[in-house]
């Protein structure tokens, strides 16, 4: 059997930019990876996940543990800490750290925050990569707002021959929601057609984005250090 998986951030129109500009050096092989989610998710409208053991992670940052893993492989270990909010007392977790461990020379990590109930204004999500060149810096607006959204913003600065750094923005056709779907689907096809030989996202490669969420929740169940033990 022929399966994918519906991990579609890696195929958000601003991440292919985001792969291409890496794939050809522009900003240096990466030594930094951020996912920062700081938004008012309005959970009301997935009543079911009310009575759901298991929230934040498996059905949100599960997206960027993936995105992560598919720019960077696997990571050694994953340390993570998922929390509820007192706004939301029928859900199990509304925020999450997350550390994907990938050596001392790289830091990847992911920040969410889904109850900033204070205004769009301070709202924010964005994916920040970090090269030895340069960064890119994409600010994904599906999230702020939501459902309505705000428009995303490309970003990226090389450092010149003389040291100084350059800012600039390039405008991407399309977002994470519908036009990423576009790539889950796609990799499906082009596999059943013969095209290529498995799906990019196939189920033996997702099964190691799964291991990632298990190992964070495991994570987050034994804790960290206590202070009577140091």
């Amino acid at each position: 059997m022929t399966a994918a998986v519906n991990f579609q951030l890696r195929y958000a129109p601003f991440m292919l930019v985001a792969e291409t500009m890496i794939a050809e050096g522009l900003i240096g092989a990466l030594n930094d990876v951020e996912v920062n989610v700081n938004v008012y998710t309005p959970w009301h409208l997935w009543d079911f996940l009310f009575s759901a053991p298991r929230v934040e992670i498996l059905y949100h940052s599960i997206h960027y543990i993936d995105l992560i893993r598919h720019l960077m492989g696997n990571p050694k270990s994953v340390y993570a800490k998922t929390v509820g909010h007192p706004a939301m007392p029928q859900l199990a977790s509304v925020k999450s750290n997350i550390i994907m461990d990938y050596g001392h020379a790289i830091r990847a990590s992911i920040h969410t925050n889904h109850n900033h109930d204070y205004g769009a204004s301070r709202q924010q999500s964005y994916i920040k990569l970090e090269g030895e060149k340069g960064v890119i810096r994409v600010s994904f607006g599906a999230l702020i707002n939501y459902p309505d959204g705000v428009p995303d913003k490309f970003e990226y600065a090389l450092r010149d021959h003389d040291g100084d750094v350059h800012w600039q923005e390039i405008t991407v056709d399309g977002t994470w929601f519908p036009h990423a779907f576009i790539g889950s689907m796609a990799q499906l096809m082009l596999a059943v057609e013969g095209s290529i030989e498995k799906p990019d996202n196939s189920v033996e490669d997702c099964i190691y984005t799964m291991a990632c969420v298990e190992a964070a929740y495991l994570s987050s169940q034994q804790g960290g250090v206590s202070l009577p033990d140091v």
